[in-house]
């Protein structure tokens, strides 16, 4: 099947609100146009959630100039692959030197052709359009199809400071097959992807918010991101997890447990802070599934009151 590709966003930056109507009026037709009259706005819209592809920047602008917002942009894991165009009446060899020092892409002087500027800014977004395909392959797991661990530490350090700055919890589940060497010694490891497959689809159908991401950790380890949930309604949502891997029916006949595949799972929830990051979520995480496994697997463990199905 084939994919639709998105119409991508350009966002013009310019203090002369003629230049952007000019601008925006050129290039409407064939991508979406943001525009902005100064740098902070600018900088709003590229740190948004819905950031541009590209940007066509101009370098002479009050407060903020063109170059500085370009430094900033590049300085930032969140904004630093989006490609910038300078679009500038200066056009000695050392401004052009010193906006491409910078990080920009491209240099384009006035007055521009417009031939020549359509022509770019198409030729810098197809550009950007085939490394976003390759940087998504990057990030997801090829057996199971979902999120990869180097996609799962990109979100939870994103979501770290979003819960941070908002000053709401985060939590991470870690769920682990029980038995599952025994499973794939016994079943074969054909049957033992078909198996990791399906634990890893039950995920992604129990993490149904936006934000929430289910990604493959490891081996027969999953994690999963649960941003603005607290400690309660994270162990609720792995529990529920633990009860559609069970209600699969996967069966296991090596499993000294459960006549079916089960999972483990543990759960931690953090209140962000200077004095703590991510990485102690995961450990946390990490430990409490360790938990869950010692206290005699298929149940769910967590800082909170956990939920162990023998004793409901």
């Amino acid at each position: 099947m084939e994919t639709i590709k998105k119409k991508q966003t350009v966002l013009i930056v310019d203090d002369s609100p003629v230049n952007v109507q000019m601008l925006g009026q050129l290039l409407k037709d064939e991508w979406n146009v943001k525009v902005a009259t100064n740098g902070k706005t600018a900088l709003n819209i590229a740190t948004s959630e819905d950031p541009p592809d590209l940007i066509l920047l101009d370098v002479m602008m009050p407060e903020i100039d063109g170059y500085k917002i370009c430094q900033i942009l590049k300085a930032s894991d969140d904004t630093k692959d989006i490609p910038i165009i300078f679009v500038t009446a200066m056009s000695q060899q050392e401004d052009e030197a010193k906006g491409l020092e910078l990080g920009a892409i491209d240099y384009i002087t006035k007055p521009y052709n417009i031939s020549i500027v359509k022509a770019r800014v198409r030729n810098h977004l197809e550009l950007k359009h085939y490394r976003d395909l390759l940087k998504d392959a990057s990030l997801i797991d090829g057996l199971t199809g979902i999120p990869n661990r180097r996609r799962f530490d990109e979100v939870l350090k994103s979501e770290w400071k979003r819960a941070f700055r908002d000053k709401k919890p985060i939590s991470v589940l870690m769920a682990d097959i029980d038995y599952f060497k025994r499973y794939n010694d016994h079943y074969g490891h054909l049957e033992g992807d078909e198996c990791l497959k399906r634990v890893a689809e039950c995920l992604q159908n129990t993490l149904k918010r936006p934000a929430d991401l289910a990604a493959r950790f490891g081996g027969e380890e999953f994690v999963g991101i649960l941003p603005a949930t607290t400690a309660e309604g994270a162990l609720k949502i792995a529990e529920t997890y633990r009860e559609s891997v069970e209600a699969l029916q996967v069966e296991h006949q090596e499993s000294p447990i459960s006549d079916y595949v089960t999972i483990s799972v543990g759960v931690a929830t953090i209140m962000p802070s200077e004095e703590q990051g991510e990485e102690k979520l995961v450990r946390r995480a990490d430990d409490a599934l360790y938990e869950a496994k010692e206290a005699g697997r298929n149940q769910v463990k967590g800082n909170a009151p956990s939920i162990d199905p023998k004793e409901r």
